[in-house]
């Protein structure tokens, strides 16, 4: 039998008398080491990086012969080295989705999901735009110069819902980073591969997330980073949104520079007082007005009844809402700049029909301003 492939002794010192197999722990271990640089080989890469981790799997396999493929040394340096692997090969180096250069389409997909807000939707149109003519005259150098939209305003106005509506607009990916309690700058440049639970930043993870170097991103809430870190985020992000470094943003954990300069990014703030000069300087705030009632009516009866009454599993015929009820719908507890209390509202009023629905109690009910009490929640 050949040494290599015998397999391991007994308990008694003897070889056990099995067939050799190709599946022993120290061809699984010699798998695993190829595997990894047959990953590093095929992977689309810069050569210089691709040459750095095949010198890493090298060492990598010198620690598995030096040390046994048992030891705790070669096991975490293997964890370790492959990890690394993972991540570096997850990042889109060279796939680029296509755009969607449709400025008409563009108006539907805001129209669709966005009732009123024409100045912001006009501003977005022609921010669109400029981006739908630069990308067609592949026009780089003006792309990576478009300003940074910024949308400002209160809670629930849909900031974030309009951001991931100029995603699919132009039909890029769309990847949120929340901002809010973030206490440390390495949770978006990542740790160095030094510390034993190092990984790599938001930015790395929700790229490998998209699969595409040109996605938009979301910078949700940067006004809310706690004190302590705040220069540290705000230093961070000066690069980021910079078009003149962001070209090679180098992750601590990465370590090695990705270019950003086709990533849209899109920030939202409840105000701008908590953001820094250097940061302001590099977006172009749009202020985001709060909702009238006559505009919540509509968006009530328009958008948010249909989509919360198919959630709950009631048809149309199931649950009707008077016209005059909806004033006193929309104002529970008097004025609220956003829609989040009134989609919370509605939601309560659809969850207790859903449920005299299931007990039999009733088969549909009509919401109106006598009964209107009965399915509204108690404050």
């Amino acid at each position: 039998m050949d040494p290599a492939q015998q397999s391991p002794p007994n308990e008694s010192g003897s070889p056990r008398a099995t067939p050799p197999v190709a599946n022993s722990t120290s061809s699984q271990s010699n798998d695993q080491i190829r595997r990894l640089g047959e990953i590093v080989e095929k992977a689309p890469l810069p050569e210089d990086l691709r040459v750095n981790l095949i010198e890493r799997v090298s060492r990598l396999a010198l620690l598995r012969a030096s040390s046994g493929f048992m030891s705790a040394n070669y096991i975490i340096e293997y964890e370790s080295t492959a990890q690394y692997i993972k991540w570096v090969v997850g990042l889109p180096w060279n796939t680029v989705s296509t755009d969607l250069l449709d400025l008409a389409k563009a108006k539907e997909i805001l129209d669709k999901n966005h009732y009123g807000l024409d100045s912001i939707k006009n501003r977005i149109l022609e921010y669109l735009a400029t981006l739908i003519l630069n990308i067609q005259k592949q026009q780089r150098n003006n792309l990576v110069h478009a300003p940074i939209l910024c949308l400002v305003g209160l809670a629930g106005t849909g900031k974030t819902t309009l951001a991931s509506s100029i995603a699919e607009s132009l039909g890029k990916q769309f990847e949120r980073i929340p901002f809010g309690g973030m206490g440390d700058s390495r949770a978006l440049r990542g740790q160095s591969k030094a510390f034993p639970d190092a990984e790599p930043g938001l930015i790395v993870k929700k790229l490998v997330h998209a699969k595409t170097k040109n996605p938009v991103i979301l910078l949700d809430e940067l006004d809310r980073v706690t004190d302590s870190s705040r220069s540290d985020i705000m230093g961070v992000l000066v690069e980021l949104l910079d078009p003149e470094q962001n070209q090679a943003f180098t992750d601590h954990y990465i370590d090695y520079p990705f270019d950003l300069s086709n990533v849209l990014f899109i920030a939202t703030a409840n105000n701008t007082t908590n953001i820094s000069t250097a940061v302001l300087d590099r977006l172009e705030i749009i202020q985001m007005p709060s909702y009238t009632d006559q505009e919540k009516i509509v968006i009530a009866k328009q958008y948010l009844f249909a989509r919360i009454r198919e959630q709950t599993g009631l048809s149309e015929a199931q649950v009707l809402i008077d016209d005059a009820v909806w004033p006193g719908i929309i104002r529970p507890l008097g004025f609220d700049s956003g829609i989040r209390s009134l989609e919370r509202t509605i939601n309560g009023i659809c969850r207790r029909v859903a449920r005299m629905v299931v007990e039999r109690k009733a088969q549909s009910v009509a919401i109106t301003n006598e009964n209107i009490k009965d399915y509204m929640q108690k404050w």
